[in-house]
C-alpha cells in the first residue's frame, strides 16, 4: 500500500496520539515517500542487453569505416567515417549499440559538443552481470533524453562535427568505469577504465538476456568540470553491478551461467566465422578524414581539446 494512501487511513487514528507523536509520524511517512521517488528517480530497471552492435550502419558497420582507432594514453574511442568521403557522411544516423538507459543527453560544448551515454547491462561471457557506458560524441542532433529506455539499434542521434570544428565524424567509446561521464580527465587513460570499443562489440555480439531486469542508476559521475567528490549521486553498488543469475536450461540450448574461457573464445570465434570477415578490425589512419583534418590544424580552425575539455 502507499505511503501515502497508507497515512490517509489512519487519519482518524493519528489525530488520537499526542502532538509530539503525531509530528513524528506525520515526519516519518514524508521522508519515506520523498526517498522512494528519489530512488526511482535515481535508477530505471531495464531488461539485460541481448548483445552489442556498431553504432553506425546498423548492425555491422555497413558502409562506415574506422578513421582512429583505439589507443591507450591516446585516443580513448574510435572514430567513425561513411565511405562516401568529404563530410558527405552529415546527418547520417546514429544508434544505440545494446538495449540501455540514455544516462547524459547534452550539448557539453568545448571539444565534446553535443553528447550522449547509454548504460548497459549485460551477461558477460563467465555469466556475471556487468554494465558498461556507452559514449556518442560531436553529434549534430541528439534524439533521445535522459531516462530514456533505447533498445539495440535505437535511434540516439545523427553525424555532426561539434558545429564544424572537426571534420565530420561520431567519436566512439565504451567505458568499463561507469564514473566517468564527462570527467575523462580525472581518470586513467587506458585499458583499466575502457574498452577497446571493435574487440568487445565482436567479443559480445549476442548475449543471454534471460528475460532478467536490474536497475540501472541514472547517476554516478560528477557533472562536466566539478570535482567527483563534490557529486551528490549515488554510489554504484556492488550488487547491481556484479553478480550470478543461472540461466535458464531451455529448448534453445542455452547451457547455463558458468563457462570457461575457452567456450568464450569458442563463441566468439563461432560467431565471427558464421558472419565472415568483422569489420574495421583494424584502425585505417589514413584518408580523406585525416587530410581535412591537417588541412584545419594548418589553418587554425581547430582548437585541439586539453584532458579537461574532453
Amino acid at each position: 500500500m502507499p505511503p501515502l494512501f497508507s497515512l490517509m487511513m489512519c487519519r482518524p487514528q493519528l489525530f488520537r496520539l499526542p502532538a509530539m507523536l503525531r509530528g513524528l509520524v506525520l515526519a516519518v511517512t514524508v521522508l519515506t515517500i520523498w526517498t522512494t521517488a528519489l530512488v526511482q528517480a535515481q535508477t530505471a530497471r531495464v531488461l539485460l542487453a541481448d548483445g552489442f552492435d556498431y553504432p553506425v550502419g546498423k548492425p555491422d558497420a555497413s558502409g562506415y569505416r574506422k578513421a582512429r582507432g583505439y589507443v591507450p594514453n591516446g585516443h580513448l574511442g574510435e572514430d567513425w567515417n561513411g565511405t562516401g568521403g568529404g563530410d558527405s557522411d552529415f546527418g547520417d544516423p546514429i544508434y544505440s549499440i545494446a538495449r540501455g538507459v540514455v544516462i547524459l543527453s547534452e550539448n557539453v560544448r568545448v571539444g565534446w559538443g553535443n553528447c550522449i551515454i547509454v548504460r548497459h547491462a549485460y551477461r558477460d561471457t563467465d555469466g556475471v552481470i556487468k554494465m558498461v557506458d556507452s559514449l556518442y560524441a560531436h553529434l549534430n542532433e541528439r534524439k533521445a533524453k535522459v531516462g530514456d529506455i533505447v533498445d539495440r539499434g535505437t535511434l540516439v542521434g545523427t553525424m555532426g562535427s561539434n558545429f564544424g570544428q572537426y571534420p565530420v565524424h561520431l567519436h566512439f567509446e565504451i567505458r568499463k568505469n561507469l564514473q566517468i561521464g564527462m570527467n575523462r580527465g580525472k581518470f586513467a587513460r587506458d585499458n583499466s577504465n575502457y574498452y577497446n570499443p571493435t574487440p568487445f562489440i565482436q567479443a559480445h555480439r549476442t548475449a543471454s538476456s534471460d528475460f532478467v531486469k536490474v536497475d540501472i542508476p541514472l547517476k554516478g559521475f560528477a557533472p562536466y568540470g566539478q570535482d567527483i567528490a563534490a557529486s551528490a549521486a549515488p554510489k554504484i553498488k556492488p550488487s547491481v553491478t556484479g553478480f550470478r543469475i543461472p540461466v535458464y536450461r531451455g529448448s534453445s540450448g542455452t547451457t547455463g551461467s558458468k563457462g570457461t574461457k575457452d567456450d568464450a573464445v569458442s563463441k566468439i570465434k563461432a560467431a565471427t566465422d558464421a558472419r565472415g570477415t568483422t569489420p574495421a578490425t583494424a584502425p585505417a589512419e589514413t584518408g580523406d578524414f585525416w587530410s581535412r583534418l591537417k588541412s584545419k590544424l594548418k589553418g587554425g580552425q581547430v582548437v585541439q581539446p586539453d584532458d579537461k575539455k574532453k
